[in-house]
């Protein structure tokens, strides 16, 4: 059994109705963390979530903190809301650098993986902004200076390039299409195990003491459809297999 902390994967959603003259606005919150929760939990793993609106807060800012867990799992959640603690932000008061915290954490010997999505990596309209932080040097991709989203309406399939891996979990066969993923480039001493488009998908590697891992597509809609992260066995195979090397 793993311990992860995955945080980020949920999301508030405002909408304004408007009927002739009149209107008024409602809200719902949503996550997105269901179909990875239960493919690693379905594997024997305890999954702790740490929803995108708690992380600001929540986010442990200690490698004590962070030894309660084997893998961190960073999924469309962007650099602002794990460095911008309420403290720092409101009350510009100093606090703990909590992505350092964590570049060492993982050297020491931790797990980290980066999920895409619209704030993943560079993101949308660069509001990701892991590019500027002390994470970019740990992860086993270069990010881009720019909006890295690439949309892929019709759908792309995955090219396997190192199947024998074990941070695949054994998967074979086709893949199912996707839908988009953020565009990064390869880093040398990195190994990239598959690409979408001829670009990394998943790429991994080791970081003194511990592993990084990417997996640069959704891991829940709408860039991974429900043929991939609802219905496709293959699913569990490649984010289990990733978790389970991570780990060591």
């Amino acid at each position: 059994m793993k311990r992860v902390l995955i945080a980020g994967e949920s999301w508030v959603t405002q909408s304004t109705h408007i009927k002739g003259v009149d209107s008024f606005t409602t809200s719902s919150y949503v996550e997105g963390v269901g179909p990875l929760r239960r493919a690693l939990e379905g594997r024997g793993h305890r999954v702790t979530h740490l929803p995108a609106h708690l992380v600001p807060a929540g986010f442990p800012s200690t490698a004590q903190a962070l030894s309660g867990y084997d893998v961190v799992v960073l999924s469309d959640i962007g650099a602002n809301s794990i460095q911008l603690a309420p403290a720092v932000f409101e009350k510009a008061a100093p606090g703990s650098d909590r992505l350092g915290v964590l570049r060492d954490w993982v050297t020491d010997g931790g797990g980290l993986l980066m999920i895409g999505g619209y704030l993943s990596f560079t993101g949308f309209e660069g509001k990701a902004a892991y590019r500027n932080t002390a994470l970019h040097e740990l992860l086993p991709v270069e990010l881009l200076p720019e909006d890295d989203r690439v949309e892929l309406p019709a759908g792309a399939r995955a090219e396997v390039t190192d199947a024998g891996h074990p941070a695949l979990g054994g998967v074979t066969g086709e893949w199912p299409p996707l839908l988009g993923y953020n565009r990064v480039r390869t880093r040398a001493g990195s190994g990239v195990l598959a690409t979408v488009n001829d670009d990394p998908l998943v790429a991994v590697a080791t970081r003194g003491s511990g592993r990084v891992g990417v997996f640069t597509s959704d891991c829940s809609p709408h860039w991974a459809p429900e043929a991939f992260c609802e219905r496709w066995p293959g699913y569990g195979q490649v984010f289990g297999g990733l978790v389970e090397w991570l780990a060591g």
